[in-house]
């Protein structure tokens, strides 16, 4: 998951959406700003798409998604039921939804642009079949299909042109360095024929240089041959002694192979792999399943605090005491049946446990054996377009080892033979230096006497004559040879140009035909596009026609369904009712009193009868209160009264709290047994 976020925000930095996200604030978008992501990066690959979704309906805007996303025929994981949870998802900018669809979408972003544009041109506008009937909708019909098989050939045809690599203005900037070239050489050639005229017997020699050259390209040409054969029959050898080794292997194999040991590793086999399939696969999926929907929880929860993380770690001691206590308690009860079992659960697990540490050690090395054998595979590959070569097996690296094992013993003599050369090269190098003393012991000696004679300089001079004479010797033979060379260079240049001349004609003469070709159908697909137009225009206001009708025949049906459950829910409260009213009529005009005491009526006589004395009752009550209500206000009246006096009392009471206790005692009777004289 963050290699993929860490793909999408690289993509969506650079151009031409220029966004500026990095991990944390792409990660903290709202499902609306996700969304909107969403839809730039459609709109990318379709210019339709370019929407405000905040101005959209939610609705609209996950319809107009998913029916781009089929056009782009991208295909969402999982089942139908998690199609549903992709809808729902795309809906409400769910991460887990659309980080997937941003990342395939980011991936091949050119791809998604070309099919998009052949969409709008390629998506068959499917016409129902009562309309085809008529003859004017078949027509436009079929002149709508002719249409969009004419623009698949123009544009299959506009990408070969594309992708065949020729390109006008290269060949024209081709033929013009040629011809400069050309005209180059003629202008040498012609200065260099003016130069050899003046040589005699230059045809006879022109004509025996170009049969030299000649025999020397034949020469070449055989020695290729040759070599081709060589390497030809060096391969087939190559290839006969590796099919003789894969027969005998073979045939070893079939030798030592019986029935019996087929069939028992036939079985090993299907064991191992009935246990792979049944056991230890559908475990790993399983926990694979828990991992990524225990991920998924992660990721679609809000980023954890320090304070979160704190009480998980609680939550997560706690759970611990408790395992360990349930744990202690059942090592108290100690059941003996239940320890005997517990024995045999220990050794099925120890079983189960090796029996999946061997299968896993035997996956493993299958698995170190297909990447083994593809390494093989893979270094034989490189040796062959090394050397062309094939990889020695068996017999044939040891006849190789023997071969350089005698190859060793030739280069030890072969260096042996080199050394004593340098030896012998050491002593010939003292020689040469002695000789050359010599030399200069002579020249000097020579000088000397030519002085003495007056003839100093007589033996340089000479020398300088015979070396100048021997280069001008060799300048000449390099004339003709630079004669010859530039003869054979404009030979081949004008025969290449005569060959890309006679290449190019025709391509030219395709081109061109190609061009016309192209105007014309550009004018025919405009046309075409023209009426493609005008058609989709009036189907598309039929179609809105016919849905406008068919709108208002649904709501014509729908009242008139909800018109018929409401009719028959009335029929069935009328039949009701009408049944209570007989069981009613039954119930009355029968002789049994128990039938009769079962009525309604009679049920309804006797409540009415009970509410009528509970009635009477009550107006007694309502007599009686009415009565004693006077007297109960005026006692009311009376304690309120007393009340106040009391809290009289006892704010005087604190007042005059400084005096005699004795007087405040006396005052305070005084003033009771006045108060209960006044009261009585």
């Amino acid at each position: 998951m963050s290699d993929q976020i860490k793909f999408i925000v690289d993509n969506l930095n650079k151009e031409p959406f220029r966004k500026n996200y990095n991990l944390i604030t792409f990660d903290s978008l709202e499902p609306m700003q996700l969304l909107q992501v969403l839809n730039d990066v459609l709109a990318e690959i379709d210019p339709k798409q370019v929407v405000d979704i905040r101005e959209e309906m939610p609705e609209q805007t996950a319809k107009r998604m998913l029916s781009l996303l089929g056009i782009l025929k991208y295909k969402p994981p999982g089942n139908a039921t998690d199609m549903s949870t992709f809808r729902q998802g795309l809906v409400i900018g769910s991460k887990p939804v659309i980080y997937p669809v941003l990342h395939w979408l980011l991936q091949r972003t050119n791809e998604l642009k070309k099919r998009a544009y052949l969409a709008r041109f390629l998506i068959k506008l499917e016409v129902p079949s009562e309309f085809l009937q008529d003859e004017t909708v078949a027509d436009t019909n079929k002149q709508y299909e002719e249409l969009m098989e004419a623009f698949k050939t123009l544009h299959k045809e506009c990408e070969q042109l594309k992708t065949s690599g020729f390109s006008t203005a290269e060949i024209r900037r081709d033929i013009s360095a040629m011809e400069e070239e050309k005209d180059q050489l003629i202008k040498r050639v012609e200065r260099l024929k003016k130069r050899v005229e003046t040589v005699q017997n230059h045809q006879r020699m022109l004509k025996i240089a170009r049969q030299l050259r000649v025999e020397k390209e034949r020469e070449e040409f055989l020695a290729q041959q040759k070599q081709e054969q060589k390497n030809q029959l060096f391969h087939a050898v190559q290839r006969l002694q590796r099919i003789q080794n894969q027969l005998k292997s073979m045939r070893h194999a079939a030798a030592d192979a019986k029935p019996e040991s087929l069939m028992k590793r036939l079985e090993e086999e299907i064991k191992f792999n009935s246990y792979m399939v049944t056991e230890k696969f559908p475990k790993e999926l399983e926990n694979k399943k828990k991992e990524s929907h225990f991920l998924q929880k992660v990721v679609s929860e809000p980023a954890m605090g320090h304070s979160d993380l704190l009480e998980l770690e609680s939550k997560i001691n706690e759970i611990n005491k408790q395992i360990n206590q349930l744990i202690e308690k059942k090592m108290m009860r100690n059941e003996p049946v239940e320890g005997k079992l517990s024995l045999y659960r220990q050794q099925a697990s120890i079983i189960s446990r090796k029996k999946e540490a061997k299968a896993e050690e035997l996956q493993e090395a299958k698995e170190k054996l297909a990447n083994l054998e593809r390494e093989v595979s893979v270094k034989t590959n490189q040796t062959r377009e090394f050397d062309g070569t094939e990889v020695l097996k068996g017999d044939e690296f040891k006849r190789y080892v023997s071969k350089l094992r005698s190859k060793s013993t030739v280069f030890k003599k072969k260096h042996q033979i080199i050394a004593e050369f340098k030896a012998e090269f050491g002593l010939l190098q003292r020689t040469e230096e002695l000789l050359k003393q010599r030399h200069e012991n002579i020249q000097h000696q020579l000088q000397t006497i030519e002085e003495k004679k007056g003839v100093s300089g007589y033996s340089y001079t000479q020398e300088e004559l015979e070396r100048v004479s021997a280069l001008k010797s060799e300048v000449d033979e390099m004339k003709g040879r630079t004669l010859d060379d530039m003869s054979e260079m404009v030979k081949k240049l004008n025969s290449l140009v005569s060959e890309k001349k006679s290449a190019l004609a025709p391509v030219i003469k395709e081109l061109r035909q190609l061009r016309q070709k192209c105007q014309e159908l550009t004018q025919e697909c405009d046309e075409k596009k023209s009426q493609y137009d005008s058609c989709a225009a009036g189907l598309e206001s039929n179609r809105s026609k016919l849905e406008q009708e068919v709108r208002g025949l649904r709501e014509e049906c729908l009242q008139e369904e909800s018109r018929y459950h409401y009719t028959n829910c009335m029929i069935k409260n009328l039949e009701v009712q009408l049944r209570r009213a007989t069981n009613e009529m039954k119930a009355y005009v029968s002789a049994d009193q128990q039938e009769k005491r079962k009525a309604i009526r009679e049920q309804y006589t006797k409540n009415i009868a009970e509410q009528e004395n509970l009635g009477k009752k009550l107006r007694e009550k309502q007599k009686a209160v009415r009565e004693s209500h006077g007297p109960n206000m005026k006692q009311v009246k009376m304690w309120r009264d007393f009340e106040q006096l009391m809290e009289c009392k006892k704010q005087c009471f604190l007042k005059q709290q400084s005096q005699n206790s004795i007087g405040q005692r006396n005052l305070l009777g005084t003033n009771i047994s006045c108060f209960e004289e006044t009261f009585i």
